[in-house]
Formats: C-alpha cells, sequence, structure tokens
C-alpha cells in the first residue's frame, strides 16, 4: 500500500518564485493564517508533489469532476486541483498541526481538515491513480486540450524546484 497522505501548506516565497516560470501556479497568501495554503501531499514521478485543495462550495456539490478536479466526498468535503500540482522539497513545506487551535473559526476549519485528510487517505489509491494519469498525460502530450491548458508545466517546475531548493540551502 502506498503512504499516508499528509496535508501541508506551502512556502508562499516558493510558490511566488515558480510563477515567475508558470503564471497557473496559484497564488498562495501567506497571511491566511486561519486559511492557509493547503494541500495534499504525494509522489508522482519519484518526486514529491503538492496538490492544492479548495474549501468547499456550493458548487463543488453540482460540479461534474474531471480528470483535474476531484471533488472530496461528492464536494461536501471541498476538491483536489490536480492540474495545479506542484513539485516540491522538504523546506518547501509545513506539516499542518491538527491538534492546535485557538478560536472556534480555527476548531472548525482543523474539523473540516481532519474530515478531508481522512477521506483523502480512504481513497488514496484513487488520488494516486489521479495524479499519475494526469501527470503522464500532461508530460506524453496526451491530455485533452482544455484540461493541458489548465495544468501547470509539470517539467519544467521540477526543474525550477530543484534550482530554488539549491539556492536556499547554500
Amino acid at each position: 500500500m502506498r503512504k499516508e497522505l499528509k496535508l501541508v501548506k506551502i512556502d508562499s516565497k516558493y510558490c511566488d518564485y515558480l510563477r515567475t516560470f508558470d503564471n497557473k501556479v496559484p497564488y498562495n497568501y501567506g497571511k491566511k493564517e486561519i486559511r492557509p495554503f493547503v494541500g495534499v501531499l504525494f509522489e508522482v514521478a519519484n518526486c514529491m508533489y503538492f496538490a492544492p485543495l479548495s474549501s468547499p462550495k456550493p458548487k463543488h456539490l453540482k460540479m461534474k469532476g474531471k480528470l483535474d478536479f476531484l471533488k472530496i466526498d461528492d464536494g461536501k468535503l471541498g476538491a483536489i486541483n490536480f492540474n495545479n500540482m506542484l513539485p516540491v522539497m522538504s523546506p518547501n513545506i509545513h506539516l499542518l498541526n491538527l491538534k492546535i487551535y485557538n478560536t472556534k473559526a480555527e476548531e472548525k476549519y482543523i474539523n473540516l481538515l481532519k474530515s478531508q485528510i481522512y477521506w483523502l487517505n480512504r481513497n488514496r489509491s484513487k488520488i494516486f491513480k489521479r495524479a499519475i494519469k494526469i501527470y503522464n498525460g500532461y508530460i506524453n502530450d496526451k491530455l485533452d486540450k482544455n484540461i493541458k491548458n489548465r495544468c501547470c508545466n509539470f517539467k519544467l517546475l521540477e526543474e525550477k524546484c530543484n534550482e530554488f531548493n539549491k539556492k536556499t540551502v547554500k
């Protein structure tokens, strides 16, 4: 069985760096302490990847799932945006502590995250298959044009991930 999935937040400076090479890299506003840029962490093609999560919205209940968009618990718990997967290394991510909260709003958000990661881990084989399928489809130019146009450039971002981490580790 594959490794357990983890929820992480990603460094905003790292996202800003990647965005200079690919404008499809989502914005990560580091100021959202209660609602940080959260995603699920997994491995694709021997590289760690971060796929951002969307909080639940009424529209998710009506939307159809697509290759690059997987509804979590039929949209009740949000969605995963595989088109915005980003390669990451350990310095670019921060594991979330799902035990500490100070306000009712934070408690509610932590409970949502716990529900999301519970569902994600129960469905991790589906998530791994989807991530690999979209990654390989993009790399081998086998994706539907509309989906490919929504995707980050995975190979380019892998190169830039390596460059960024070599610069910042020194």
